[in-house]
């Protein structure tokens, strides 16, 4: 099979990176495969600056097919496919790409436990970028931000406060520089996305309401449909925990208006229907919420 031509290839690969952030799973997992298959044909078939610009759009690939699989609670096979991505991002020579690829490394990490590793990795990738950000461009200050909010969620799952606050603090500091909700490299990195991971970090740490303070009002709108329908679900675990059942489901309902596939197959959202289900007599929205989501009372978590 001959290569694409590279123009080709990366409107393809930000094809499917607008479905992803459309939270369209049903393109995803139809056309990933066929994306990654075409992406690695041209590693093979192009050298020198295009042979650079084809492992770049293999590793795009491959961190999207990390944060689908991380989504669904495959945690192992996205550490697979976001180590495969890595490797591609080194090879392609790119500081932007190599740094994207290893915040996908560091949440795959997260997804299966190993928290400090992943701190580590997305430190060291920041790191890396620090000596550019003298004079950065958007898509260097936006990925380098995101490294921080990676950093500040393994932070949190290790229940370390301090460090937590303070890589939520640096991507603050790197929001306010870049000045606007952007979406550089597929991020969607800025002041909201930061907002975003503090009321994530807030539930990691056990502060409830905290969670609710900084996420019920929060406005996702700007943002891409994944962000909006992320942060629901956050808000909805955080407005469960603290027994507003109707306010929890309601936000997923809200939520699954814009993001169906993302509500019905984001390991977060199954296990907070789930775990309402176990209540006495759970609300009948519920019940057709895990009825569209093919849950069965009873059923355990992933």
């Amino acid at each position: 099979m001959d290569a694409l031509a590279l123009t080709e290839l990366e409107n393809d690969v930000a094809a499917i990176w607008n479905a992803y952030q459309h939270s369209r799973y049903g393109t995803l997992a139809r056309r990933l495969p066929h994306l990654i298959h075409d992406c690695l044909t041209a590693t093979e078939a192009y050298d020198g600056d295009d042979g650079l610009r084809a492992h770049a759009m293999t590793a795009y690939a491959h961190q999207l097919a990390a944060l689908f699989l991380t989504k669904l609670g495959e945690g192992d096979l996205a550490w697979t496919a976001a180590s495969r991505g890595l490797a591609a991002a080194n090879t392609s020579e790119d500081h932007v790409v190599i740094g994207s690829l290893s915040r996908s490394a560091a949440h795959s990490l997260i997804s299966i436990g190993e928290y400090a590793q992943a701190r580590g990795l997305a430190a060291t990738a920041a790191r890396f970028l620090e000596p550019r950000l003298a004079t950065p461009t958007p898509q260097l200050l936006s990925v380098y931000g995101s490294l921080h909010l990676v950093c500040a969620l393994a932070a949190a799952r290790k229940d370390d406060r301090s460090c937590a606050n303070s890589h939520i603090n640096e991507a603050d500091a790197a929001a306010t520089r870049l000045g606007t909700d952007g979406n550089h490299v597929w991020t969607a990195f800025g002041p909201t996305n930061v907002s975003i991971h503090k009321t994530t970090v807030a539930m990691e740490l056990g502060d409830v309401q905290r969670a609710i303070t900084i996420g019920a009002p929060l406005d996702t709108t700007a943002l891409p449909v994944e962000r909006q329908v992320r942060h629901a679900i956050e808000t909805a675990r955080a407005l469960a925990r603290w027994n507003r059942i109707d306010e929890a489901l309601a936000a997923l309902l809200d939520a699954e208006i814009i993001g169906p596939d993302q509500v019905r197959y984001h390991r977060l959202s199954r296990d907070l229907v789930r775990e309402i289900l176990t209540r006495p007599r759970p609300p009948r929205p519920a019940v057709e919420l895990s009825e569209r989501m093919g849950i069965r009372p009873g059923e355990p978590r992933w």
